[in-house]
């Protein structure tokens, strides 16, 4: 491998120079000399702007709740659609946004996206003050809130290209599970704003029990750390010009049978984080009215969240699939426990069985986000570096290469994952409406880990790989 020299765009003689023309990080020597240090301070920059995100992309699911007690007319099914809609829009955003680091850099398409989230809070802040806003216009707001949850593509795409292939899992499970903090963050703040005499007491609206409720702070409190952690992006993070790579040269990943089988696994994993986010509370109301299930909804996402960067750690420690494998076998398991855990004809269902089954399984949704991440990068990379050197490239342009097809994997499965933001909730309300129960979609679920488990022995457990 040729070692790297200092240029002009070396960081070690301009440490605030945006452009880093050299980077080698599976140099052992550049990697301790500047290239740790770089890659840890993109990451911990990346961190906060993407659990912004997050917040955003979830701000539908505080705000519609509350829509009709300061005066708006909308009917419960117009309501769950506001909080549908952010999780398809970025879900289908996430695909473009797979491609965009090698075209703009990271540094700058990281306060770009960020910047940009301004605007529906912004938006949405005015029009909740204002009870003849058409509905309409919260669906434009709605999904231009879906950008926010595009962000983990490009986000996560950016990390991977700054750390060595043994330091993927760690970096990748702090990125993407500090990042998904953001949900437990909404879900926790947004009540105390908007309910509690803060920041002065004009604009709050009246409730029959006598409460006021300021429903604009739930979008204006995101405004001043939105422009922060843009400034921190744009004057802290750097772009990587070995980076570079056009739409067409990233293109033929698609092509590659292992990305739609990652893409699976991902989708049962981090799809199930946030399917379950976006559903628990509701499924836990159906199941147990008597239980104010506010009071407890934020544990699960929290817990979630909190065991991604664990499962990037254990991976890169036993190895991906190995804790993956395990993984799903548990989530099976805890299904199946779940399915039990039910109400049915002779026994009444135990709100502390479905509670703790349910903390298990987002325990076992983030450790596998983790690591399923982990085995993307790390596959990738083996692949495309192997099938360069059979051309006969070099060991540089081998990692240049897997770089970027790893980067443009990363960000296009996290879409698929994305889908179980709608596809969940939606199987329960459905299994609920046709048979009165859940039973129906936690057997789907059920059977799909199991798949997953086979999926994962029979595509690399039966020669494991690091």
């Amino acid at each position: 491998m040729t070692q790297p020299t200092t240029t002009k765009n070396d960081p070690t003689r301009k440490p605030l120079n945006a452009t880093i023309g050299e980077w080698y990080p599976e140099d052992p020597d550049f990697w301790q000399r500047q290239g740790q240090r770089i890659a840890t301070r993109n990451l911990w920059i990346s961190i906060p702007c993407l659990l912004l995100s997050f917040c955003v992309w979830m701000l539908f699911s505080t705000v519609a709740v509350n829509l009709n007690k300061v005066g708006f007319h909308f009917s419960t099914d117009q309501l769950f659609l506001l909080t549908a809609l952010p999780s398809v829009s970025g879900a289908l955003l996430r695909v473009p946004y797979s491609f965009v680091i090698p075209l703009f850099g990271g540094r700058r398409w990281t306060t770009l996206s960020t910047l940009i989230l301004v605007i529906p809070c912004l938006w949405l802040g005015f029009v909740v003050q204002d009870t003849q806003t058409p509905y309409h216009t919260f669906v434009t707001i709605s999904l231009l809130c879906g950008f926010a949850g595009a962000n983990f593509a490009s986000s996560m795409a950016n990390i991977s290209f700054f750390f060595p292939k043994a330091r993927q899992g760690g970096a990748l499970g702090l990125n993407g599970g500090l990042g998904n903090l953001g949900v437990s963050v909404m879900q926790i703040l947004v009540p105390l704003v908007i309910f509690l005499p803060l920041l002065g007491s004009t604009g709050g609206v009246a409730q029959a029990d006598g409460s006021t409720v300021w429903l604009y702070r739930a979008a204006w409190i995101w405004v001043p750390f939105l422009l922060v952690a843009s400034l921190a992006a744009w004057f802290g993070m750097n772009d990587l010009s070995t980076t570079k790579a056009s739409i067409r040269q990233q293109l033929p990943v698609l092509k590659r049978m292992h990305l739609w089988v990652l893409s699976f696994l991902y989708l049962s994993t981090f799809g199930s984080f946030i399917g379950f986010s976006a559903g628990f509370a509701m499924l836990a109301k159906t199941q147990f009215p008597d239980i104010v299930i506010l009071h407890y909804a934020f544990f699960g996402p929290l817990l979630g969240a909190l065991a991604r960067p664990v499962g990037g750690m254990l991976s890169d420690r036993f190895g991906g699939v190995r804790v993956t494998l395990i993984n799903f076998i548990l989530m099976a398991l805890f299904s199946v426990l779940l399915y039990l855990s039910l109400a049915a004809d002779g026994h009444a269902g135990s709100f502390a069985v479905f509670f703790g089954l349910f903390m298990l399984l987002f325990l076992t949704a983030g450790l596998g986000s983790g690591s399923t991440f982990q085995m993307i990068a790390v596959i990738f990379r083996r692949l495309t570096a192997e099938r360069v050197k059979a051309r006969g490239g070099s060991d540089d342009d081998a990692l240049r290469e897997a770089a970027t097809d790893s980067a443009a994997a990363l960000g296009f499965i996290s879409a698929i994952g994305a889908i179980g933001g709608f596809f969940i909730p939606k199987a329960f309300g459905t299994s609920l409406e046709l048979t009165g129960s859940p039973a129906g979609a936690i057997k789907v679920f059920i059977l799909c880990y199991v798949v997953c488990v086979l999926v994962t022995w029979l595509f690399y457990g039966r020669k494991v790989q690091k």
